[in-house]
């Protein structure tokens, strides 16, 4: 490359160096995060357990058990994908994109980019949400826990996860060989991320390396990739599995369970939050820094759908009736997270807007060298991001209807009950031409290395989230950080860390 084209392309903004250990840590994610995918899929079924039975007793686990247990397809391989399917989800996406075109929507400018320039982006994910759900809510009224859609998730799962990621997969492709014919001062306002050209073609692929990749499609405009993927396809799918799950349960049991009810409540409030919200994502880390690749457009149509829905996928199959006190125990926590989360948010928020207003005058700060100010008391002198605490704190209401997890599903065993009746308080009778018990056994607890792995997982992303801010805070504020966090000692949770 000469040195006249290597100017034309990149930023002048230098790159901000390596996150997630670098090319190895960027290799390790984007093989890894694909097979947790699958590994929670398989390893809790329908066809034999959650966890399967030979993951209890791994010394008798051979190759055969193991694919019968995990219900691994017939044809093999090739079985995790189909055209069919692969059609459908296009689809999907297609009426996904022909509904931020068509509907009316607030047309917004987005935050300043380097160039001084400002992008315009047209938010109408609340209206278009609704929209696809009123064509459900009609489906399922005609046809019940029947109808096509539901069926059809619970019966291509796997198959499903294969399309998103494919498409995940050349949408990274995609935007990662374009990203070339960026130029400087272009018409079209096209910036590389700070942190996605580092010249490494594994990590720049996966990190990012456009900031805000658009493409223009005959007769639906031009779509902001990144925007589209943020809060479109994947937060949509989110509540689509958790209904189709839903469904699964009334088809098998003849009933829904509050367990269910309360968690698809939950993640569906989450998710029209977001979307009722949609213009906020302008200021957000995703939108104004991140570059788009393998990594945001992965965890937007394949993590999250996939990962965030699991507890609900486990009911399906095995129910939890919480009864009063159960219900009553997991809003409190709920509460008490959102508190925290909301509490500390108006806090700063206010502070930031009127250090004078009397809720907040009385609050201890200190001033940095730069300019800035940075609260010692309070919730932001309780820890450094008493926010994300309220945060992890709540994402464990998602996971505790879930119970003490795990099951066990026994065949051909003789029953004389009509299906959905209990066996001993353990376990269920499911319906359906073959009727099989759901108990518990010797899974009771192993399951929960499923049901709970969102909430470790989210603990995770909140520790990487926290690191990243504080990186960027030693950056703007240098030695006042340093004296800061002498004052503010606890990062997220007081006393542990």
């Amino acid at each position: 490359m000469s040195k006249s084209t290597r100017k034309s392309v990149l930023p002048a903004t230098k790159s901000h160096g390596y996150e997630f250990q670098g090319p190895p840590g960027a290799l390790v994610l984007s093989l890894g995060l694909p097979l947790v995918c699958y590994l929670a899929a398989f390893v809790c079924n329908d066809v034999s357990g959650c966890p399967i039975p030979s993951a209890l007793h791994p010394r008798s686990l051979t190759l055969a058990k193991l694919k019968e247990e995990a219900g691994w397809p017939q044809d093999g391989i090739w079985g995790l994908a189909s055209l069919r399917v692969s059609g459908f989800v296009l689809a999907y996406y297609l009426l996904s994109l022909v509904l931020q075109a068509a509907l009316p929507g607030v047309v917004q400018q987005g935050v300043k980019l380097r160039s001084g320039a400002r992008l315009e982006y047209k938010f109408n994910a609340f209206s278009s949400a609704v929209t696809i759900l009123l064509g459900a809510a009609i489906g399922t009224y005609l046809d019940g826990a029947d109808f096509a859609l539901w069926t059809f998730i619970w019966d291509h799962y796997t198959q499903l996860i294969t399309a998103n990621l494919a498409i995940a997969f050349a949408l990274s492709c995609f935007v990662y060989y374009r990203s070339f014919s960026v130029k400087a001062g272009n018409k079209h306002k096209r910036e590389l991320a700070p942190g996605g050209h580092s010249g490494n073609l594994i990590y720049d692929w996966f990190i990012g390396r456009e900031l805000n990749p658009r493409i223009t499609i005959p007769v639906i405009g031009t779509i902001d990739i990144k925007a589209f993927c943020e809060l479109r396809p994947g937060m949509l799918g989110y509540v689509l599995l958790d209904l189709a799950f839903v469904a699964h349960q009334y088809k098998l049991y003849g009933f829904v369970t509050d367990s269910i009810i309360l968690i698809t409540v939950f993640q569906s409030v989450y998710v029209f939050d977001a979307l009722w919200m949609e213009p906020a994502i302008l200021s957000t880390m995703d939108i104004t820094t991140d570059g788009f690749g393998f990594m945001l457009a992965f965890g937007d149509l394949v993590w999250l759908p996939f990962i965030y829905s699991l507890q609900a996928r486990y009911l399906a199959v095995y129910p939890v009736h919480l009864g009063l006190s159960g219900i009553a125990g997991v809003l409190a926590v709920q509460a008490f997270g959102y508190w925290i989360f909301r509490a500390a948010n108006n806090e700063k928020n206010r502070f930031r807007t009127n250090p004078k207003d009397p809720r907040i005058a009385h609050l201890e700060y200190m001033k940095t060298s730069s300019g800035g100010t940075l609260l010692t008391s309070g919730w932001w002198g309780f820890c450094r991001h008493p926010n994300y605490l309220g945060d992890w704190i709540m994402a464990w209401s998602y996971s505790l209807p879930t119970g003490i997890a795990g099951y066990i599903v026994k065949h051909g065993s003789p029953v004389v009950m009509s299906h959905g009746d209990m066996v001993d308080g353990q376990g269920f009778i499911s319906g359906g031409p073959v009727k099989h018990q759901v108990l518990q056994g010797e899974a009771r607890g192993w399951g929960m290395l499923i049901t709970y792995f969102y909430v470790i997982y989210f603990a995770v992303l909140l520790i990487h989230r926290q690191l990243r801010d504080e990186e960027a805070c030693q950056r703007k504020y240098g030695d006042d950080w340093e004296k800061y966090k002498e004052k503010v000692r606890w990062r997220l949770i007081p006393g542990i860390y």
